[in-house]
């Protein structure tokens, strides 16, 4: 068996390198999930009593307190879990990219393969958590008697669009993170904070309608309004989210972050092994 050393090779391979390097992948993805779920009670509990907690104080404050209307002629509470489902998965999936680095320190500064990998298969654990609460909302769906719209189909299309939300800053972050150690701390204010601009707890329509004209693009430039309006199209029903200004400007900010996260990553990339 001859090896065969090339300058740039890895470089000239690198996307070849990520199918090769699957394996690893499948490999960290189970890691993780052994880690959350495996000999303990309180991962699994955690993944169905935060979102159920959620829901309920979001329905008591705007739907009781506030009176705020519900989409359509759904229950308040269907709502707001239409809305948990996608900002959960964006939420996990960016808290633990954006840390994956730093936490496989021993791993990436004595082995090579393509540290893409590494933050991508930490997603891995935000899916499985979404599987468990749109369990809990096809039960919710029993208890009100509510049935889902034939749109329900596209779910698939608006998880992967929000994995590839979570992805692009997901990257981005975790990269200026093995350098700058002080954006961990940026990131759960950046998840609370964008909690109550985002329409989980409500429809966009109440921001909208309170912040002047000239201000509405820049609240849609948020990439999960347009994913949140997707998720409660397939299973609330109304009006198709695709034409809807929203939308349209949360695809292309979600391009620019994923274009800019693998761009930054991969000028990083190289420097990992000596700074982490």
């Amino acid at each position: 068996m001859q090896t065969i050393l090339e300058a740039g090779r890895a470089e000239k391979n690198y996307w070849r390198d990520l199918w090769r390097y699957r394996e690893l992948f499948q490999v960290l993805a189970w890691r993780d999930l052994s880690v959350r779920y495996k000999q303990t009670v309180i991962g699994v509990a955690w993944a169905v009593v935060r979102p159920i907690l959620t829901m309920l104080v979001f329905t008591f404050v705007f739907g009781t307190v506030a009176n705020l209307k519900s989409h359509g002629t759904a229950p308040y509470a269907l709502m707001v879990f239409a809305g948990l489902l996608p900002w959960q998965f964006f939420s996990t999936a960016l808290t633990d990219s954006s840390n994956s680095l730093t936490t496989n320190a021993n791993l990436i500064s004595k082995v090579y393969f393509p540290r893409l990998i590494v933050p991508t298969a930490t997603i891995v654990v935000a899916f499985v958590d979404f599987a468990i609460s749109f369990v809990l909302l096809l039960g919710m769906m029993v208890i009100y008697q509510f049935v889902p719209p034939w749109q329900i189909i596209f779910i698939p299309v608006f998880v992967a669009l929000c994995f590839l939300t979570s992805l692009g800053p997901g990257l981005w972050i975790t990269s200026l993170n093995v350098k700058y150690r002080d954006f961990r701390y940026v990131i759960p204010f950046i998840i609370q904070f964008g909690l109550y601009l985002t329409p989980v707890g409500f429809t966009k329509d109440v921001i909208l309608a309170k912040i002047p004209e000239s201000l509405h693009f820049v609240y849609n430039m948020n990439p999960m309004v347009g994913v949140i309006d997707g998720f409660r199209w397939c299973i609330l029903g109304g009006p198709p989210p695709f034409l809807e200004p929203a939308f349209l400007i949360g695809i292309g900010v979600t391009i620019f972050m994923l274009w800019l996260g693998i761009r930054q990553f991969r000028k990083m990339e190289k420097t990992f092994a000596d700074l982490i």
